[in-house]
């Protein structure tokens, strides 16, 4: 839990300052339209700032900043030492300035401070830092070509890269596409979501700080439909990265290719499943997780493990032990480092969880929560909901919630588990539970998601790759992986 109590949070989220311009060629400038947005805290539906909402002009002006800066080798052609001192100044930096950063993601998109200070602002320096490190570690190649043939294959970064990332957690999704593509040598764009432009925007500071040279890393707040389309359909961008929901990544696939087929890297939804066999003998520790992998950042996770598929013999005690854990985890004021929930991103969206609550209301048996509540008065909050006996196709079962609401689906035997996990569009991550080491690999094998995690869940760190099968998406963040994303293979062949 946070060092720092409730009332500090709350003094230092009272001096707190926003930028609230774009981030562009190393220097805070308004949009050029004059227009700006408001970001809402959605705890308290008080506005934050007046944010400059970028359109077409301004990605013209960011993207042409990190064109110049690409091709002054200022950063691209640097020394991979030089790249490295840098990234790790940031990551420290990002450390020093860890309580502002907290407050920025928590009174931006609502999640508890305590999180953002304890799992994402550390975790975001922890993974500039592993970029930071692997940077002169990475070698090139030599093909066996044989005598009188010297063949060399090298990555080269792509260039202009385009990083558009979704506001359930800002600063670590600008962090997964920032770091390696930084640590790659390319110039960035990086468009945050319009609910969450603060830390983002910080970020692009500390790293101009680090000594980031100007224009290598450009941010430009703004709705996704001038913003985010305006960068998608760019012709000077190389390389669109993208995380965020399914239809959303569909549009960026049809930007790419009505422009100049620009790589698209893509992670969207999930309707993950946690699968929890009658061989499990610690049920205390699945229902833990299984509480944590739905109600964790109000269950706004695209990995969130949203559908419990629990074998029959075994699922009344495993509810009753969620039901109890539901009960303990209520929705609390963000700033509060005791709370165990925090707001939903915004009211639009809290509307729409509770559209899926109240459909499930009379299509399955509410055993938990299932309410729209405040806290002191106002915000945007949602009770942690469990529902028992859903179909299998039900929509609770089959469409990405994005709110703390939990499907419990029970099945008899192995097979019948397989079969409904991976009756899904989505292939994101899933879980299962078994104290057999055979069916821990049998079943995983036969999981279609790309990460299984097995007596726990949602398991990620920056040493393995994340990303999905199906429509959750292509690509892989985190890992020496996310680096084939920003690199190209170049071949030179010598002959002597």
């Amino acid at each position: 839990m946070s060092e720092l109590s409730h009332k500090d949070w709350i003094s230092k989220a009272a001096v707190i300052r926003f930028r609230d311009k774009a981030f562009i060629d190393g220097k805070f400038v308004p949009a050029r339209s004059g227009r700006t947005f408001a970001s809402i805290n959605p705890a308290t539906g008080e506005t934050l700032a007046e944010v400059a909402s970028c359109g077409e002009e301004d990605i013209e002006l960011a993207v042409a900043a990190a064109r110049r800066s690409f091709e002054s080798g200022v950063w691209s052609r640097a020394k991979p030492a030089h790249r490295k001192e840098v990234l790790l100044r940031l990551a420290q930096l990002l450390r020093d300035n860890l309580h502002e950063l907290a407050l920025l993601e928590s009174l931006d998109m609502g999640k508890l401070v305590n999180d953002a200070s304890t799992v994402d602002v550390p975790g975001s320096a922890a993974i500039f830092q592993w970029y930071a490190e692997a940077i002169d570690k990475i070698y090139d190649e030599v093909a066996p070509t044989g005598e009188g043939d010297l063949v060399l294959v090298r990555r080269e970064p792509l260039g202009v890269i385009g990083a558009v990332v979704p506001w359930n957690f800002p600063l670590d999704m600008a962090t997964w596409k920032c770091a390696p593509a930084l640590a790659a040598g390319n110039s960035i764009v990086l468009k945050p979501a319009e609910q969450s432009p603060f830390s983002a925007l910080r970020l692009a500071e500390l790293a101009m700080e680090a000594g980031l040279p100007a224009g290598v890393l450009n941010v430009v707040p703004g709705l996704g439909e001038t913003a985010g389309q305006a960068l998608g359909r760019h012709m000077d961008v190389d390389c669109l990265a993208f995380t965020g929901s399914t239809a959303v990544g569909k549009l960026f696939l049809q930007y790419s290719g009505q422009s100049n087929m620009k790589q698209v890297w893509l992670e969207t939804g999930g309707k993950s499943p946690n699968l929890v066999f009658a061989d499990c003998n610690n049920l205390d520790a699945a229902a833990d997780m299984a509480a944590f992998g739905i109600f964790f950042n109000q269950g706004e996770v695209c990995s969130a493990n949203s559908r419990l598929l629990v074998q029959r013999s075994i699922k009344d005690a495993l509810v009753e032990k969620l039901v109890e854990r539901a009960a303990s985890t209520q929705p609390g004021d963000p700033l509060d480092p005791g709370s165990k929930m925090g707001a939903m991103v915004d009211a639009g969206h809290t509307a729409n969880v509770m559209r899926f609550i109240e459909s499930g209301k009379k299509t399955a048996r509410l055993v938990a929560g299932g309410e729209q509540v405040t806290v002191n008065g106002r915000g945007s909050f949602v009770q942690p909901t469990i529902f028992d006996d859903v179909a299998h196709q039900d929509s609770l079962a089959r469409d990405e919630i994005f709110g703390p609401v939990l499907s419990v689906i029970a099945f008899d035997d192995e097979d019948e588990a397989i079969r409904i996990a991976n009756d899904s569009p989505y292939g994101l991550a899933a879980s299962l539970w078994t104290d057999s080491l055979s069916r821990a690999h049998r079943v995983a094998g036969r999981l279609h998601a790309g990460t299984v995690s097995v007596n726990t869940v949602d398991a990620l760190s920056p040493m393995t790759p994340f990303g999905g099968f199906k429509q959750s998406g292509f690509g892989r963040d985190l890992s020496l992986h996310a680096l084939n994303k920003y690199t190209a293979l170049k071949t030179t062949w010598i002959k002597y």
